[in-house]
C-alpha cells in the first residue's frame, strides 16, 4: 500500500505526516517515526512511503495550525483504524476544543463507559494520528499533566500553544489559563 508522506518543521521538532485516499492515517514526530511506521505496519501490511509536497492539504493546515489557527485541523479527514471503542474515544478527544483539556474519566463518561477510564487512557496512549485527535488534551483528575507519547515537553508546549496552560507543568498556575472541561459531554 502506498501513503504519501510530508514533514512539517515546528518549534517541537519535525511533525511527520502519512496520508492516503485523502484521509490523515499517521502523525507523528521525527524522533518517533519508528512507533507510526510500525502502527501503519500492523494496520495496513506493508507499505510503500512516498515523500510528497503537502499530501491532501495536511501539511498545509498543520502549518496553519502550529502559526496559531487553532481551528485548521478540525476537519481534516483520519482513518486512525484501531477498535470500536478506541474509535470512539478517538472521536471524543476529536470534539475537545482547542483551549481546554479533558480528564480521562470525563471522556470515559462521554463515550458512555463511566467505569472506563483506564481503558480510555490506554486507547489515548495508542492515537495513531497526534494533534488532529488531541491526545495532548487529556490531563489527570487532579489536573497534572500525564504521560504524552510524544513527550511532555511537546504537551505541555501544545497545550501553552492552545492557551490551556501558560507553560507551566500544572494547568492551573496560571490564572489566565482556561480550565479543564467540567463533566459535560464532549
Amino acid at each position: 500500500m502506498d501513503f504519501f508522506t510530508d514533514e512539517v518543521p515546528s518549534e517541537v521538532g519535525l511533525i511527520v505526516i502519512a496520508a492516503r485516499d485523502e484521509r490523515l492515517v499517521g502523525l507523528d514526530f521525527g524522533d518517533c517515526r519508528g512507533r507510526m511506521l510500525a502502527g501503519l505496519a500492523a494496520r495496513y501490511g506493508r507499505a510503500r512511503l512516498k515523500p510528497v509536497h503537502d499530501p491532501f492539504g495536511v501539511s498545509r493546515r498543520i502549518n496553519a495550525y502550529l502559526a496559531g489557527d487553532l481551528g485548521a485541523v478540525d476537519d481534516i479527514l483520519v482513518e486512525p483504524g484501531g477498535s470500536p471503542f478506541q474509535r470512539d474515544v478517538w472521536m471524543a478527544l476529536r470534539r475537545v476544543p482547542a483551549g481546554t483539556t479533558v480528564t480521562y474519566a470525563q471522556l470515559a463518561r462521554a463515550v458512555g463507559r463511566p467505569a472506563a477510564w483506564r481503558a480510555v487512557g490506554a486507547a489515548n496512549g495508542r492515537n495513531p494520528v497526534s494533534i488532529v485527535i488531541p491526545c495532548h488534551r487529556m490531563i489527570g483528575s487532579d489536573g497534572s499533566l500525564t504521560g504524552y507519547g510524544g513527550g511532555l515537553h511537546r504537551k505541555r508546549w501544545l497545550l501553552g500553544h492552545e492557551g490551556a496552560i501558560c507553560g507551566s507543568t500544572d494547568v492551573h498556575a496560571c490564572a489566565g489559563a482556561r480550565r479543564p472541561l467540567d463533566a459535560r459531554p464532549v
